[in-house]
Order: structure tokens, then sequence, then C-alpha cells
């Protein structure tokens, strides 16, 4: 049995965006790391997931997706009380949002783009002139609530 509180648990897989009210949130930015999030968290009820289609460097949210799908066809789905597919990639967003509701997950497409901040990367080195890309093994400074999940 879940306890209200790990049913406020927030989960985002997003590689740019954090939540603009600051909301406590466990973030992922890679599919990889949001691989090993999830899979941290099985057993626990999760409140909302958040998930982004596109993510850094040509990365996807599609790995991340076929494990859901297969806990859902094991009969063991992932326990989450909505999904929030908030792609700006229009297709994608539609067709992860559809494999999921015929998976039998709560999903829905999320339009709320004012809800959202960019994420703010470390600053580069001094003495450079261009900026450094952000790479997964670098913490993400946010709001002290939220945490971002590295391997």
């Amino acid at each position: 049995m879940t306890s209200a509180s790990e049913s406020s648990l927030t989960v985002l897989i997003d590689d740019a965006r954090n939540f603009k009210d600051g909301r406590p949130v466990m973030t992922a930015r890679t599919s990889a790391n949001a691989i090993t999030l999830l899979a941290s968290l099985q057993g626990s009820r999760i409140g909302d997931l958040w998930l982004d289609n596109d993510l850094i460097g040509g990365d996807t949210v599609q790995p991340v997706l076929d494990p859901l799908l297969a806990l859902a066809t094991m009969g063991t789905p992932l326990d989450v009380v909505r999904i929030h597919v908030h792609s700006s990639n229009i297709r994608e967003g539609h067709r992860v949002c559809a494999e999921l509701v015929q998976a039998g997950y709560p999903a829905r497409r999320s339009y709320a783009a004012n809800m959202w901040v960019r994420a703010r990367f470390p600053s580069p080195p001094r003495g450079t002139s261009l900026p450094r890309p952000h790479r997964d093994d670098q913490p993400v400074r946010t709001a002290s609530p939220t945490r971002v999940f590295h391997d």
C-alpha cells in the first residue's frame, strides 16, 4: 500500500526544461538516466510522470517507453497516477501518448507551455568564449527541493 506522500512523487524526463513553480521533482536528462531512475522507483507510486520525446544529442524517450510498455504487457505496469507527454515534437508526442494509452497507462498530451523554464546548466569555464555543452554527469543547478538524477 502506498501513502499519499508517495503518490505526490513527480518525475520529469526532459533535457532542457524545469518547472517554473519550483515543485519538488526527480529529473533525468537522458534516456539512460531515466531508465535507471524509473527502475529505482519500481514499487513506488509516481504521481506525475512528465515525458519529453526529444532529448539531448539525438536521444529520445523511446528507450524509456519500451520497458514501460513491456511491463504493461506482462501485467505489471509502472505504478503511475498520470503520464503527461509534453514534447514539442507533435507527431512523436502523439505517438508516444497513443502507445502508452493502448498499453493501459493514464497518459495524455500536455500543451501547457507556460509552466516551464529553461534548465540552468553549469557556467562555462573561465576564459572560454563559447558555452560548454551540458554533460549528463554534471549536476544541474535548480531549486533545493529538486533532485536531478545521475548514474
